[in-house]
């Protein structure tokens, strides 16, 4: 699994991320904030952080507990 995170403070809240996400990871909030709602169907592909115009997502392998 991937840790998906979103930088709220460099956030701008294009949608970008969500649009050009192919397994459609995000939704968006009321006010246009990307979540990882779906975060479970991340294949690591990083098309929304290659997108994101603002550099605010990172998504990184998951480490296992314990490793």
């Amino acid at each position: 699994m991937y840790r998906i995170e979103v930088n709220g403070r460099w956030c701008k809240k294009c949608g970008i991320c969500v649009e050009f996400c192919p397994v459609k990871v995000f939704t968006e909030q009321a006010d246009g904030s990307p979540v990882p709602t779906y975060r479970e169907k991340c294949t690591g592909c990083r098309m929304c952080v290659l997108r994101c115009p603002d550099f605010a997502l990172e998504v990184e392998v998951e480490k296992s507990e314990g490793k």
